[in-house]
């Protein structure tokens, strides 16, 4: 509980919804005055001098925008918007907003980001800090360096929850498997857990299994020694030995032949290696983080991976969300990637238009956080002005309805269906911005609501 009472102006024209978040956040020990336009919000300002600000973007009287900008950074302000307002809330953050919350959401969800604005003084969104962008020349070249924290902070609930497990399971020895679909961020995920680690001072080997040939993979784990066979021109230190002490991460590890799970599963058990050729044991102490983007218990229902393996790595075990189940990160990423790619091509590109932003909150995005990044860097070397336009886009990315329907094997009025139902969600239910969203006119819309006879 709050001792000094910290003050909360909220700034909502919806009253209900105001009053709703007064009562909350005056149990949990806050002093909270409400106001429903920009000009009393200006006002209240001046009387109540509030330690937090929390704005809706869209005010009857004002632009939030304005509102934001009038303020400054000495109060941290956080505002409210939808999934349709992407860009509006990013340029709130470039006026000097803490952070945005996406509608709908509840009080608990907001309350760590009130709490962090109050208690710490910095600003949750830092990808999108003046000082920051024109400052910070180091940034890594993407998010594989492990080191993502320093430069972005995500704000989605899934790669929050996800962040919680990385800090509960780092400081332990477990065997984690690393589960997600291609290009969402697994690797990124591991060197995360290492760093975090008390091992996060020694090395860290990844090694991708599934490019590995089987005949090859006992050296690749083990090591081999000169002339043990053919091609064996000199000695080799294996990936268990290069990373005894530190942490082993064994990518697309469900791509290993039956013999080379027997030979990494005496490895893990008897946590002794023998070089090939060599008859001398060399004990190793790694932790072992495995990914897969299948399924390995269906694989182990199958025959096609040993369960007792399958047990060995997954005594903690990590779901990580693909880029459109965390939609809200899609602005942090973009950004940082845009940076990155300025810095590595030598542009000097501001923004993305509004009709990007549109495409990027629609797109199914297949390849998650890769495709993003390589779509980003494409456009930067594509682009001649200050932003980037859908022009530079590549062309799956502006007809996309075809290419989702097909992956995913869905009819064609099972995939308009979905594509309206998840307009809507992602508007907040609001039938216009859908429209606009889906490209089709309002009265449209409601033809196809009604159509699909959907409850709304």
């Amino acid at each position: 509980m709050k001792t000094n009472m910290p003050k909360i102006l909220i700034i909502e024209d919806d009253t209900s919804f105001a009053k709703m978040l007064q009562r909350f956040f005056t149990k949990k020990g806050y002093e909270v005055f409400l106001s429903s336009s920009g000009k009393d919000g200006s006002k209240q300002i001046k009387e109540n001098a509030p330690d937090l600000i929390l704005t809706d973007l869209r005010l009857p009287d004002l632009n939030g925008i304005q509102l934001i900008a009038s303020i400054g950074e000495n109060i941290p302000i956080i505002v409210m918007t939808g999934y349709a307002e992407v860009q509006t809330a990013v340029e709130a953050m470039k006026q000097g907003a803490f952070d945005y919350v996406s509608k709908p959401f509840t009080p608990d969800q907001i309350l760590q980001t009130i709490e962090k604005a109050l208690d710490k003084g910095e600003r949750a969104s830092s990808f999108v800090s003046k000082d920051i962008k024109e400052s910070e020349s180091n940034t890594d070249d993407d998010l594989n360096s492990g080191k993502e924290g320093k430069n972005v902070e995500f704000v989605s609930s899934a790669t929050k929850k996800l962040d919680e497990y990385i800090s509960l399971v780092a400081p332990t020895d477990m065997s984690v498997l690393i589960i997600g679909k291609s290009g969402s961020g697994k690797e990124v995920t591991a060197k995360s857990i290492h760093n975090k680690s008390k091992r996060h001072d020694k090395p860290f080997v990844a090694l991708d299994c599934g490019a590995i040939p089987k005949e090859l993979a006992a050296s690749e784990f083990f090591g081999h020694l000169k002339g043990s066979f053919t091609g064996a021109v000199s000695d080799k230190v294996g990936s268990f030995e290069a990373a005894s002490g530190g942490t082993l991460f064994l990518d697309e590890v469900g791509n290993l032949s039956y013999q080379n799970q027997i030979q990494l599963l005496r490895a893990l058990q008897e946590r002794k290696i023998k070089r090939i050729g060599s008859n001398k044991e060399i004990e190793v102490d790694v932790r072992i983080i495995s990914a897969t983007n299948e399924d390995l218990k269906e694989a182990v229902g199958r025959g096609n991976f040993r369960e007792d393996l399958y047990h060995r790595l997954n005594e903690f075990s990590l779901q990580i969300p693909s880029l459109i189940e965390r939609l809200e990160d899609l602005p942090v990423l973009a950004y940082h990637f845009l940076k990155v790619s300025n810095q590595k091509l030598g542009k000097n590109i501001q923004d993305f238009s509004n009709q990007v932003w549109d495409i990027f909150m629609t797109y199914h995005w297949p390849g998650n956080i890769r495709e993003l990044q390589n779509i980003i860097k494409r456009a930067v070397l594509l682009t001649d002005g200050n932003e980037i336009i859908p022009d530079v886009l590549p062309s799956e990315m502006l007809a996309p309805s075809e290419i989702t329907a097909s992956s995913v094997n869905l009819t064609k009025e099972e995939f308009e269906k979905e594509q309206i139902l998840n307009a809507l969600k992602r508007t907040n239910y609001n039938k216009s911005k859908a429209a606009k969203l889906l490209q089709v006119t309002r009265k449209t819309l409601y033809n196809r609501i009604h159509h699909y006879n959907l409850d709304i």
